[in-house]
């Protein structure tokens, strides 16, 4: 039995999907982005702790850790947090000023947050991961409700900008994602269980499931849930694949054709 599982991810990925998900069941507690932003100041914010500007900073990490063990609960026996790969290296430096010394980070997290399952969420389709991180960067408008209504907007609407570079280099920057996850699940010896974008969009329902019994819950739990959130991805995302793809291609033939 589990006391807290992680759900290790790269940004537009399902995560707020798998989140809700596992939210509603009643049975995962409340997976969030806890320790979204690499800042103390912004970790204080984001879980309420009201610690004054000049305590001690390892009792406000204390502080921390505890409303995250209390409110990613959310009453359950189980909790449930979303961290993403670009929030892991403050994460864990956090963890080693707690807990010094010559132990493993997953012997630190355990230490905090009990006996502890690792789920790696991650996409495969990097260029569609990419192209639908910038339009959501640029619309401002990043999730929406299953009736379509918005869910989470961080920025007045803005029509979004094609930019081959731009691609390319959120491209190459998900994969580092991916590739910061792989080498500490490695070196950590750490067997996550994996769950795919394409799982999770095809069946979000099954992959519920798989994930329950994975955690040592009732996949009975599932029974009832409905998906809570709607897929952003339109024309706009297909039409910019296309480009990106026959841009890269002509690109190519140019720098062929240049070559001696």
């Amino acid at each position: 039995m589990f006391d807290t599982y992680f759900i290790c991810t790269a940004p537009r990925s399902g995560s707020t999907l798998l989140c809700r998900l596992l939210t509603a069941t009643g049975a995962a507690g409340r997976p969030e982005s806890y320790f979204h932003r690499p800042s103390l100041e912004a970790w204080k914010q984001a879980n309420g702790v009201a610690a004054s500007a000049n305590a001690d900073e390892l009792a406000v990490l204390g502080e921390v850790f505890q409303a995250v063990l209390r409110d990613a609960s959310d009453g359950c026996d189980l909790r449930g947090i979303r961290l993403q790969a670009h929030s892991l290296p403050f994460f864990l430096e956090q963890l080693r000023r707690i807990h010094p010394g010559t132990e493993s980070d997953k012997a630190r997290i355990e230490r905090i947050f009990g006996s502890t399952c690792f789920i790696h969420l991650k996409r495969p389709g990097k260029l569609d991961q990419a192209v639908s991180y910038l339009i959501a960067e640029q619309s401002g408008l990043w999730h929406r409700n299953a009736d379509g209504s918005e869910l989470e907007r961080l920025a007045p609407h803005k029509d979004p900008l094609y930019d081959f570079d731009r691609i390319a280099a959120c491209k190459a920057e998900m994969a580092d994602y991916d590739a910061t996850w792989d080498t500490w699940f490695q070196t950590e010896r750490i067997s996550p269980l994996r769950v795919t974008y394409p799982d999770l969009a095809s069946d979000p329902l099954a992959v519920l499931r798989r994930v329950l019994v994975a955690l040592g819950k009732d996949p009975k739990c599932a029974d009832g849930v409905t998906p809570p959130v709607r897929k952003l991805a339109d024309a706009t995302n297909a039409a910019w694949v296309e480009r990106f793809l026959a841009d890269g291609e002509a690109r190519n033939k140019k720098g062929a054709v240049k070559a001696p």
